[in-house]
């Protein structure tokens, strides 16, 4: 459905090791991102797919990175276990806790999922949810 999702920075190398640190148990790792005339960007993909693609960028107007109020991203975990790391390793590497990991049934029976703050303000969910693995083929 996506080609990528981009959210801003100031400090791209503490939004690396945060990114890194919360991607890495969900199966992403980051890519070169070959210079375009744009601002410095970091990016993370799933290594057998090119798409979609997350990067996190110094705003283009170079003026501060703001936090979107109202938005959130949303990663798929392979486990619940997953959860626990990618949240544990997010506080960790700078990150707020919004919700630590557990089960949310308003949303589904097996809705298992924890909530941060990046570095920068941004609000990342991590959820693991058999219908969402099975739906992007992402194994355990």
């Amino acid at each position: 459905m996506f080609s990528h999702v981009t959210v801003g920075a100031d400090d791209l190398d503490l939004a690396a090791a945060f990114y890194d640190a919360v991607l890495l148990p969900l199966g992403l790792k980051q890519r070169a991102v070959e210079p375009d005339g744009g601002p410095e960007a970091r990016c993370w993909v799933r290594p057998e797919a090119p798409y979609p693609r997350f990067y996190v960028y110094k705003p283009f107007d170079r003026t501060p990175a703001r936090a979107g109020n109202g938005a959130m991203l949303a990663f798929v975990a392979p486990t619940r276990a997953a959860v626990d790391t990618a949240h544990a390793a997010g506080l960790a590497q700078g990150g707020r806790d919004e919700g630590a990991p557990g089960l949310r049934p308003q949303y589904a029976p097996d809705y298992y999922g924890a909530y941060l703050r990046d570095p920068s303000g941004n609000k990342v969910h991590i959820v693991h949810r058999a219908e969402l693995t099975e739906s992007f083929g992402i194994l355990p």
